[in-house]
């Protein structure tokens, strides 16, 4: 890893940053003028990511490693982002993990581990970079992506559409008690996104994936980059009176 100095851009912090919408929402923030600190279980799987962001945007970026089931490393990852750029503005709360599997199969440890990435991992990374925020009095945003399986029932995905409601609900309650602060704190909740792994899967499956497609009223799945664009204007000035608010990106699913 590079050296670093003291940032004089705002600096944000995007957890599960090494693929698909972690790696095009820093690409984004990275394009529009941030610092960007990157996570990663792996920090070496960051090399992409990090490559192409220094190779297109004059900023600075670093890769940190994070495993959110650990208080110690949530608490390091956040200080040594702070170390390395010299202030946090903006915190992604974007890596989860997702069980697939019919709900009357799913272990006790199955459910912690996806309660403990999805809930408390965001919940904590967002206390620390509040703890920091306040501390140094200054303002700032925390976006968590939640996800339209916290609003409607889907088969199969019970602990992550449960896991995704509370990050919704962490959304809503840290948004009025940090308010005084002036941290402001939404989440953009997607709908089906075309990755370059759902894209392999719907390849193979053309029936499926016109069967998926004909319920979303805008008639396309949603691109990381609409969903990276949303991450975005939530992170940006022009959201400053945007508070506790849900953004559902999802072409028109859960209203249709």
């Amino acid at each position: 890893m590079k050296s670093k100095k003291i940032s004089n851009k705002s600096v944000a912090l995007v957890t599960g940053a090494s693929y698909g919408l972690g790696a095009e929402i820093s690409k984004t923030l990275a394009r529009d003028g941030f610092d960007v600190a990157l996570t990663e279980l792996n920090v070496n799987d960051l090399s992409s990511t990090l490559s192409s962001i220094d190779s297109e945007n004059d900023v600075q970026s670093s890769g940190i490693e994070l495993d959110l089931r650990s208080m110690d490393s949530i608490e390091y990852a956040v200080s040594e982002a702070i170390k390395i750029f010299g202030r946090i503005d903006v915190l992604v709360n974007n890596a989860g993990l997702l069980i697939a599997k019919p709900a009357i199969e799913v272990t006790p440890d199955e459910w912690d581990e996806v309660m403990s990435v999805n809930v408390k991992g965001s919940y904590f990374m967002a206390q620390n970079v509040a703890k920091h925020l306040i501390n140094n009095k200054k303002p700032g945003c925390i976006v968590n992506i939640a996800s339209t399986f916290s609003t409607i029932g889907t088969p199969n995905v019970s602990p992550y559409g449960i896991s995704k409601t509370s990050v919704a609900g962490i959304t809503r309650h840290l948004a009025v008690e940090w308010a005084q602060y002036g941290i402001r704190v939404n989440a953009v909740a997607p709908g089906t996104v075309e990755t370059k792994y759902r894209a392999e899967i719907m390849a193979a499956d053309p029936e499926r994936r016109k069967a998926n497609i004909s319920k979303i009223p805008l008639g396309r799945f949603g691109t990381p980059e609409d969903m990276a664009e949303a991450v975005s204007y939530l992170a940006s000035s022009s959201a400053d009176y945007v508070n506790g608010h849900i953004l559902t990106v999802d072409g028109g699913l859960t209203i249709s």
